[in-house]
């Protein structure tokens, strides 16, 4: 464990689903930062109803959280408990995560005059509702101080939606090693059993993260001895279900729901599948390098920035031959495999480390909190 001289008081603020690369980010940012010294707060924004995993995650980790009652229309509330919050704390960083913490945390450290700072994780596209939130995000984010993009791709969406470049700051995700369970207990965990060939796709079951294109892919190998195996939750599950049936799937794709720490399940799987139309930089990307399992993805957004053909099958989006013919290839070439598994977590070991990325946050921090300072005076 490393002290900095100059301790900082921070607020990492967020609205957390149950998991996710959001959620992963912030927690491994904000005990990252904790066990360097520094004073980190959580702001979760979390329905009052039943306790919150991500919160309890955290609290095992020793993080101190605050949690932000949520309720229909009771924005001005979140508002007021947020800006209560960084009135007590004193904080040197405000620190955002995802649009509605970019709204209202955004304007609550604007109004105490804290330097703010959003992680940009990513987009989802869509429906119209999704787009006014995406541009109504744009516009907050044209205030703040700094703006962390997870790839080359939200530096251009910011740029697109008015945040001057010399507030756009890249910074890949990055990983921390997690304990994993051995094959046999995780496929124990999911009821898989040991002789069978196993996908596994993870993820939010929304549209920007292509599930249907994955069912697409797997209706298009019939011949190919192979389940799969969902692990996530979201909106269009009920739909998919369905789709899966009518595809003649019932048999071979299973339905896990929200799966506690999927992360060290992932040696369960054979190959993973990301399906996606849309990314920032996937966590889950580097969890699979991380165990050694051999990745077919879509190569978007974050995505060929995080792995390139030497360590992955890379298809195009909306394309679900090419989903499947990588699939087929990934479980039957088994040299190639192994190659590209091998380069890709030698390639995570050199490029995601945890502590260069908690320097480049902490110099941020530092920077923005001493010109904070100065313009004060």
């Amino acid at each position: 464990m490393t002290t900095s001289p100059d301790r900082l008081v921070i607020v990492q603020a967020l609205a957390p689903a149950l998991f996710g690369g959001l959620e992963t980010v912030t927690t491994t940012l904000a005990s990252g930062l904790r066990a360097r010294g520094h004073e980190v707060i959580v702001a979760a924004t979390v329905d009052h109803a039943g306790t919150h995993p991500f919160v309890e995650r955290l609290e095992r980790a020793g993080v101190q959280v605050e949690p932000i009652g949520r309720a229909p229309r009771a924005y001005y509330r979140e508002w007021t408990d947020l800006r209560r919050l960084i009135a007590r704390v004193q904080p040197s960083i405000v620190h955002t995560h995802g649009y509605r913490s970019d709204l209202m945390a955004g304007m609550a450290a604007g109004a105490s005059r804290t330097p703010r700072v959003a992680t940009a994780h990513g987009f989802t596209g869509g429906d119209a509702k999704n787009r006014l939130y995406e541009w109504l995000q744009g516009r907050t984010l044209r205030r703040f101080e700094a703006v962390v993009a997870v790839s080359q791709t939200m530096v251009e969406w910011l740029r697109r939606h008015g945040v001057k470049a010399e507030r756009i700051q890249l910074l890949r995700n990055a990983w921390r090693p997690g304990p994993l369970l051995a094959r046999s207990a995780a496929r124990n965990d999911l009821g898989i059993s040991p002789e069978a060939r196993v996908i596994g796709w993870v993820g939010r079951l929304s549209q920007e993260k292509g599930p249907d294109v994955f069912l697409e892919a797997m209706a298009l190998l019939p011949d190919l001895e192979v389940q799969a195996c969902v692990l996530g939750e979201g909106a269009l599950r009920a739909g998919l279900e369905a789709e899966a049936v009518r595809r003649g799937l019932a048999s071979r794709v299973r339905w896990l729901g929200a799966v506690p720490n999927a992360a060290a399940h992932l040696p369960a799987f054979d190959a993973l599948v990301l399906s996606s139309r849309t990314e920032g930089t996937p966590m889950v990307l580097l969890e699979a390098m991380a165990a050694g399992i051999p990745i077919v993805a879509t190569g978007v957004g974050g995505v060929p920035d995080v792995i390139r053909s030497e360590h992955a099958w890379l298809v195009p989006p909306e394309a679900p031959d090419r989903l499947a013919a990588g699939i087929r290839e990934c479980l039957t070439d088994h040299p190639l495999a192994s190659r590209r598994t091998a380069a890709a977590r030698r390639h995570l070991e050199s490029e995601y480390a945890v502590e260069p990325w908690l320097d480049r946050h902490e110099a941020l921090y530092r920077r923005l909190a001493a010109s904070s300072d100065a313009g004060s005076t």
